[in-house]
Protein backbone atom coordinates (compact mmCIF):
# COMPACT_ATOMS: atom_id res chain seq x y z
CA UNK A 1 0.00 0.00 0.00
CA UNK A 2 1.51 3.39 -0.97
CA UNK A 3 0.06 7.05 -0.25
CA UNK A 4 1.81 10.43 -1.60
CA UNK A 5 1.44 12.76 1.08
CA UNK A 6 3.57 16.16 -0.81
CA UNK A 7 6.65 14.84 -1.44
CA UNK A 8 6.53 12.16 0.56
CA UNK A 9 5.84 8.05 -0.35
CA UNK A 10 5.07 6.30 1.79
CA UNK A 11 5.03 2.58 2.03
CA UNK A 12 3.70 -0.45 3.72
CA UNK A 13 5.55 -3.28 3.78
CA UNK A 14 4.59 -6.85 5.00
CA UNK A 15 7.61 -8.81 4.58
CA UNK A 16 11.15 -8.36 3.98
CA UNK A 17 10.53 -9.63 0.47
CA UNK A 18 7.85 -6.74 -0.12
CA UNK A 19 10.55 -4.01 1.30
CA UNK A 20 13.47 -5.33 -1.03
CA UNK A 21 10.85 -4.95 -3.84
CA UNK A 22 9.68 -1.33 -2.85
CA UNK A 23 13.44 -0.66 -2.52
CA UNK A 24 14.23 -2.11 -6.05
CA UNK A 25 11.70 0.17 -7.69
CA UNK A 26 12.94 3.32 -5.56
CA UNK A 27 16.42 2.38 -6.80
CA UNK A 28 15.29 3.84 -10.62
CA UNK A 29 14.45 7.33 -8.71
CA UNK A 30 18.15 7.26 -7.95
CA UNK A 31 21.55 9.01 -9.55
CA UNK A 32 25.42 8.43 -9.68
CA UNK A 33 26.14 10.76 -6.56
CA UNK A 34 23.10 10.65 -4.98
CA UNK A 35 23.47 10.05 -1.02
CA UNK A 36 20.71 8.35 0.48
CA UNK A 37 20.40 7.89 4.78
CA UNK A 38 18.88 4.99 5.92
CA UNK A 39 17.23 5.84 9.06
CA UNK A 40 15.65 3.15 11.45
CA UNK A 41 16.10 1.71 14.80
CA UNK A 42 17.61 -2.10 14.95
CA UNK A 43 16.36 -4.57 12.99
CA UNK A 44 13.93 -1.85 11.24
CA UNK A 45 15.04 -2.94 7.96
CA UNK A 46 17.37 -1.06 6.97
CA UNK A 47 19.82 -3.37 5.49
CA UNK A 48 16.63 -5.27 3.94
CA UNK A 49 16.41 -2.17 2.06
CA UNK A 50 19.94 -1.81 1.08
CA UNK A 51 19.37 -5.42 -0.69
CA UNK A 52 16.72 -4.17 -2.58
CA UNK A 53 18.39 -0.75 -4.18
CA UNK A 54 20.91 -3.15 -5.37
CA UNK A 55 18.66 -5.51 -6.28
CA UNK A 56 16.97 -2.38 -8.49
CA UNK A 57 20.59 -1.44 -9.22
CA UNK A 58 21.81 -5.14 -10.96
CA UNK A 59 23.95 -6.03 -8.24
CA UNK A 60 24.18 -9.57 -7.91
CA UNK A 61 26.61 -9.70 -4.99
CA UNK A 62 25.05 -10.82 -1.57
CA UNK A 63 24.78 -7.82 0.07
CA UNK A 64 25.82 -7.81 3.77
CA UNK A 65 25.44 -5.13 6.18
CA UNK A 66 28.62 -3.70 6.96
CA UNK A 67 28.83 -3.02 10.58
CA UNK A 68 32.56 -4.22 10.98
CA UNK A 69 34.02 -3.53 7.90
CA UNK A 70 32.13 0.10 7.74
CA UNK A 71 31.54 0.54 4.44
CA UNK A 72 31.29 -2.20 1.19
CA UNK A 73 31.83 -1.54 -1.87
CA UNK A 74 29.43 -2.81 -4.81
CA UNK A 75 29.33 -1.68 -8.56
CA UNK A 76 27.81 1.47 -8.83
CA UNK A 77 26.97 1.42 -4.74
CA UNK A 78 28.84 1.94 -1.06
CA UNK A 79 26.76 0.83 1.70
CA UNK A 80 27.62 2.32 5.21
CA UNK A 81 26.76 1.48 8.61
CA UNK A 82 27.99 3.71 10.91
CA UNK A 83 26.96 2.39 14.14
CA UNK A 84 30.01 2.06 15.58
CA UNK A 85 31.46 5.08 14.23
CA UNK A 86 32.89 7.25 17.24
CA UNK A 87 32.93 10.45 15.97
CA UNK A 88 33.13 12.50 12.79
CA UNK A 89 37.24 12.48 12.93
CA UNK A 90 37.09 8.83 13.32
CA UNK A 91 34.95 8.62 10.02
CA UNK A 92 37.35 11.46 8.13
CA UNK A 93 40.27 9.13 8.98
CA UNK A 94 38.89 6.25 7.35
CA UNK A 95 38.35 8.54 4.40
CA UNK A 96 34.65 8.74 4.35
CA UNK A 97 34.52 11.78 2.66
CA UNK A 98 36.27 10.60 -0.75
CA UNK A 99 33.42 7.99 -1.25
CA UNK A 100 31.15 10.80 -0.99
CA UNK A 101 32.52 12.26 -4.28
CA UNK A 102 33.16 9.00 -6.04
CA UNK A 103 30.28 9.83 -7.92
CA UNK A 104 28.34 6.53 -6.76
CA UNK A 105 24.89 5.95 -4.90
CA UNK A 106 25.81 5.90 -0.87
CA UNK A 107 23.44 4.13 1.35
CA UNK A 108 24.25 5.30 5.15
CA UNK A 109 22.91 3.42 7.99
CA UNK A 110 23.47 5.36 11.65
CA UNK A 111 24.30 8.61 9.61
CA UNK A 112 23.82 10.68 12.70
CA UNK A 113 27.08 9.25 13.72
CA UNK A 114 28.92 10.85 11.05
CA UNK A 115 26.31 14.38 10.25
CA UNK A 116 29.04 16.98 9.95
CA UNK A 117 30.35 14.98 7.00
CA UNK A 118 27.26 14.08 5.14
CA UNK A 119 26.66 15.96 1.41
CA UNK A 120 24.28 18.89 2.08
CA UNK A 121 21.51 17.57 -0.68
CA UNK A 122 21.09 13.82 0.96
CA UNK A 123 18.30 11.78 0.24
CA UNK A 124 16.43 10.16 3.48
CA UNK A 125 14.18 6.92 4.03
CA UNK A 126 12.79 6.31 7.33
CA UNK A 127 11.92 2.55 8.37
CA UNK A 128 9.81 2.63 11.04
CA UNK A 129 8.65 -1.15 12.50
CA UNK A 130 4.74 -0.84 12.46
CA UNK A 131 4.84 -4.83 14.10
CA UNK A 132 7.21 -8.09 13.89
CA UNK A 133 6.18 -8.29 10.57
CA UNK A 134 5.26 -5.09 8.76
CA UNK A 135 6.93 -2.20 7.91
CA UNK A 136 6.28 1.61 6.94
CA UNK A 137 8.57 3.36 4.71
CA UNK A 138 8.79 6.76 4.10
CA UNK A 139 10.67 8.49 1.20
Amino acid sequence: MRYNIRDMAIFLSHSPEETKSFAAQYAKTLRPGDVVLLEGEMGAGKTAFAQGVARGLGIKEDVLSPTYAYVNSYEPMFHFDCYRIESERQAEELGFSDYFDAGKICLVEWSRNIAGLLPADCKKVVIRKVNEEEREIVT
